[in-house]
């Protein structure tokens, strides 16, 4: 088994905050480096730190601007490749082109699988990343992938709230396994939006799947992006009777209408994680967890070369 005694951090420009607070958490400098464009706009890097034989973690989330922040990372692994690092570890607290994880119509690429392609011919030897969209993208990879979950993050939150007559709910059947597992953990009902057309002609039946009159509800979904899906789910619920009604997501996207969305929306706070740097005026209601010291534990044991999966059981 190799020993990789350097631990390094390498931080992309994607999420600069998490990275250092990542680096604190785990007691080491960030490694020092230069990320820049050229004239053109091609992107030019330089690690100034001696990386040969060195463990490295390289943060960079691959949000919005997704194409620039995942070629950036693929540089930034192929500089590392070429400086002899002992390994090269990709810690992306949010996987991009995620949702297109199957081939589900004709003449459709699958995407998820091609940003995996490219990350191992660029030279990463594994993969750290928080709540996928589709867990079966971990079998796009021939290296290891650890995914996290961010629920216990969350769950922390959600259980200072002390809330009473409690229920988890999907805002759609695809949500199911997830509002299974949170409903599981806080030992409470699980309810589920149902809306769905009818017809061709625009109707729309909305049902809740469970009783949520009078009581507090949960929606919980791996990612915001438009916010379409969820603030109508909770429009439904306040409809049907809902007291007071709490919003917790990992990924906040929050592209498009998201956030006048969210900031109409009949909800009493929306809980998030950091996976994704959240900039501009953001809903009031709307609340930030770290992953940061999630992520240093996985990065912990990895060094280490012990269980990951012993996360789970904590």
């Amino acid at each position: 088994m190799p020993n990789y005694d350097r631990l390094k951090v390498l931080a992309g420009t994607s999420h600069p905050d998490l990275a250092h607070e990542l680096a604190g958490q785990l007691d080491v400098p960030l490694t020092s480096a230069f990320v820049g464009r050229f004239p053109d706009g091609e992107i030019d890097i330089k690690i100034h730190d001696d990386m040969r034989g060195a463990d490295v973690f390289l943060v960079q989330s691959t949000a919005p601007p997704v194409n620039d922040n995942i070629m950036e990372m693929l540089l930034m692994i192929d500089t590392l490749r070429r400086a002899s690092a002992g390994r090269i570890t990709a810690v992306m607290p949010y996987f991009g082109y995620a949702r297109k994880d199957r081939k589900d119509e004709g003449r459709v690429p699958i995407s998820a699988k091609v940003v995996a392609n490219m990350l191992e011919s660029a030279g990463c030897d594994r993969v750290v990343t928080v709540d996928l969209h589709a867990q079966q993208i971990q079998g796009f990879f021939d290296i290891p992938v650890d995914h996290l979950w961010a629920r216990p993050v969350l769950l922390e939150t959600i259980q200072s709230l002390s809330l009473e007559n409690l229920v988890l709910c999907s805002p759609d059947v695809g949500g199911v396994k997830l509002a299974r597992a949170w409903a599981k953990s806080l030992d409470t009902t699980l309810a589920i939006v149902d809306k769905r057309r009818t017809s061709g002609d625009s109707v729309v039946m909305e049902n809740v799947i469970g009783d949520v009159e009078g009581k507090n509800v949960l929606l919980t979904d791996d990612m915001i992006s438009t916010a379409g899906t969820i603030t109508e789910a909770a429009r439904i619920l306040k409809d049907r009777g809902a007291d007071k009604i709490f919003i917790a997501v990992t990924h906040a996207v929050l592209c498009g209408p998201a956030k006048e969305r969210l900031e109409n929306c009949p909800v009493d706070a929306i809980y998030v994680t950091n996976s994704i740097p959240l900039r501009g005026e953001l809903p009031a209601n709307l609340k930030q967890v770290s992953v940061a010291p999630l992520l240093a534990r996985a990065i912990t044991r990895i060094h280490r070369e012990e269980s990951v999966s012993a996360l789970f059981d904590e």
